[in-house]
């Protein structure tokens, strides 16, 4: 259904109220976790997903992009933005194929079970899922042992976002 333009709504049933979200400050470690009643599916810095770049175009050459306001689409209460509808696309046809893996909330944190913003430039694709960092300074210490880290998240997702 178009919303607007070339939004569109793929899920509205499942929809969640949107909040408002840290999306960024210096230190990893001053960062407070967001409480559960602020909890949403979908990390939502900038009012979108992956802070509203797009998701689809992690898996390009290029890696990615920021998305255009007037190529977007709800999907699962969250407003996902794309640079080209193409991408758009390919994303409506498969959303769980793109969408990053533990709601595009820091996966390192969630190790801990603890729900954290993302740098959308912060990223590593691990199996063909996509995976959302705080930082590139926290990219790397995750990318010491990332197989542990994505069991260890796996434990507590998507249980962290009802804590």
């Amino acid at each position: 259904m178009h919303v607007k333009g070339l939004i569109k709504s793929t899920d509205e049933s499942l929809m969640l109220s949107r909040r408002s979200f840290i999306t960024s400050l210096s230190s990893f470690a001053l960062v407070p976790a967001v409480s559960a009643q602020e909890a949403s599916l979908f990390y939502n810095g900038d009012g979108a997903a992956a802070s509203g770049f797009d998701v689809v175009s992690y898996y390009g050459v290029s890696g990615p992009v920021p998305g255009r306001s007037d190529i977007a689409l709800m999907w699962k209460g969250t407003l996902w933005r794309f640079a080209s509808e193409d991408n758009r696309d390919r994303f409506e046809r498969n959303p769980r194929a793109f969408a990053p893996q533990f709601g595009g909330y820091c996966a390192y944190a969630m190790r801990q079970g603890r729900l954290k913003s993302t740098d959308p430039r912060a990223w590593q694709i691990v199996d063909g899922r996509l995976y959302l960092i705080h930082s590139q300074q926290i990219e790397k210490i995750w990318k010491k042992n990332v197989s542990k880290n994505i069991r260890d998240a796996e434990d507590h997702w998507p249980a962290a976002l009802y804590q």
